[in-house]
């Protein structure tokens, strides 16, 4: 019975995606690109604001899985997720996914009514993805950019400081890019042995690699943008070749090697990437923190 109990509760820690918890660091972006390094007040906002997106974001996992836990146990991958392959009953995952979002909102509230807002529409698009939005092709990557940009303007409202419209822009465009290189990696899959989802049929190699790359110069153009605009003046200048390396790379991997089905991963383990976001950090926090 023990056993079984410490099985259970492994496979809802795994149906929580705790590596998909990265995502929320975006919800630092506010404090750190307004220069308020040095307010502990704001860091403890921006920490409770990570921490309540990294528990709405876990209920959005897990009330996801659950509705697509059919199709979920005939794909060769994904049957072995905790909900599909049985090992976490869905009544009791949707238990716990209404627990994670009311502990969301419960840690969000001290922030104010805009913080209860802003995660209100975030775990509404979540729901309205699961239950339909993720199966029209187009609709499906312009829905994940949303959430991004939720998350980021979030983070600026948490710790009540302003946001450059533009990073905005950026935060979506690069969400936008990031969701259509997952779907390329999805059609590489379906080229092979694993089955794939409806909203495939909308997309295709030809169709998805001229929007990745309408999307890419979109981004470097709106991020160069920013830099002309920010407070910093020109010297931010100086981090836009981090940003048209990073996504040159990942054009480049994208193409020369099967990324799979979470080609975003590759921010974790490509060790170019990683240096070329550490420089971008580096370089931006000197920036923002000495002019």
């Amino acid at each position: 019975m023990a056993a079984a109990e410490t099985a259970r509760g492994g496979g809802l820690g795994a149906a929580m995606r705790p590596r998909q918890w990265t995502k929320n660091l975006l919800l630092y972006a506010g404090i750190i690109f307004a220069a308020e390094l040095d307010d502990p007040g704001r860091w403890i906002q921006a920490t409770a604001a990570f921490v309540a997106y990294c528990l709405a974001s876990s209920a959005a996992y897990i009330y996801n899985d659950v509705r697509d836990a059919p199709h979920d146990r005939l794909h060769p991958l994904k049957r072995g997720r905790p909900i599909a392959s049985g090992a976490v009953r869905p009544r009791r995952a949707l238990h716990v996914a209404g627990i994670l979002a009311t502990l969301a909102f419960a840690i969000v509230a001290p922030l104010g009514w805009a913080s209860l807002a802003f995660m209100a529409g975030f775990l509404g698009l979540q729901v309205a993805y699961s239950l339909g939005l993720k199966d029209f092709a187009l609709i499906d990557v312009m829905a994940i950019s949303a959430l991004f940009v939720i998350r980021a303007a979030a983070g600026a409202e948490a710790v009540d400081v302003p946001i450059s419209p533009w990073l905005l822009i950026c935060t979506a465009l690069l969400a936008l890019f990031l969701a259509l290189a997952k779907r390329r990696g999805e059609l590489v899959s379906t080229g092979t042995e694993a089955p794939g989802r409806p909203v495939l049929s909308g997309y295709s190699f030809g169709l998805v690699d001229q929007l990745v790359s309408i999307v890419a110069a979109c981004t470097i153009v709106a991020y160069a943008l920013y830099t002309f605009e920010a407070r910093e003046g020109s010297a931010m200048m100086a981090t836009i070749p981090f940003v048209v390396y990073g996504l040159f790379r990942y054009i480049q991997l994208m193409h020369r090697e099967d990324l799979g089905e979470e080609p975003e991963n590759v921010l974790l383990a490509d060790l170019p990437i990683l240096v070329t976001i550490a420089a971008w950090a580096i370089v931006s926090a000197a920036i923002l923190t000495l002019v």
